[in-house]
C-alpha cells in the first residue's frame, strides 16, 4: 500500500521556521520526484517546491526562494521542508506528493498557520 505521511505542521509566528516531513512507504522512493504543494483557503493548489530524483537542481515558487529548502534521503524514504522566515500568506495546507511517469501520490496534508 502506497502512503504518504505529512508531519511538523503547527502554528508558528512571523519569522519563524518550521520544519515539514513527509514519510513515504510501498514504492521506489528513490525513482521518484518528490515534491510539496499548498492550498490556501479560497485558493488552488500550489507547487512550492519539487527535487527530482536524479541530479537536477531544486525547484522553488518564486515566493518561498531563499527561504524554504526542499531534501530528500532515499535511505530513509523521506522528503523535508524548511520553512524559514514565514510569513502569514505561508499558511496553508501543505501537502507531499510523489510522482513518475502515470503514477501520482498524494499524502493527506499538515495544516501550517503562521499568525501572530
Amino acid at each position: 500500500e502506497v502512503q504518504l505521511v505529512e508531519s511538523g505542521g503547527g502554528l508558528v509566528q512571523p519569522g519563524g521556521s518550521l520544519k515539514l516531513s513527509c514519510a513515504a512507504s510501498g514504492f521506489a522512493f528513490s525513482l521518484y520526484d518528490m515534491s510539496w504543494y499548498r492550498q490556501a483557503p479560497g485558493k488552488e493548489r500550489e507547487l512550492v517546491a519539487r527535487i527530482v530524483s536524479v541530479g537536477g537542481s531544486p525547484y522553488y515558487v518564486d515566493s518561498v526562494k531563499g527561504r524554504f529548502t526542499i531534501s530528500r534521503d532515499n535511505l530513509k524514504n523521506t522528503v523535508n521542508l524548511q520553512m524559514n522566515s514565514l510569513k502569514p500568506e505561508d499558511t496553508a495546507v501543505y501537502s507531499c506528493n510523489a510522482r513518475r511517469k502515470g503514477d501520482d501520490y498524494w499524502g493527506q496534508g499538515t495544516q501550517v498557520t503562521v499568525s501572530s
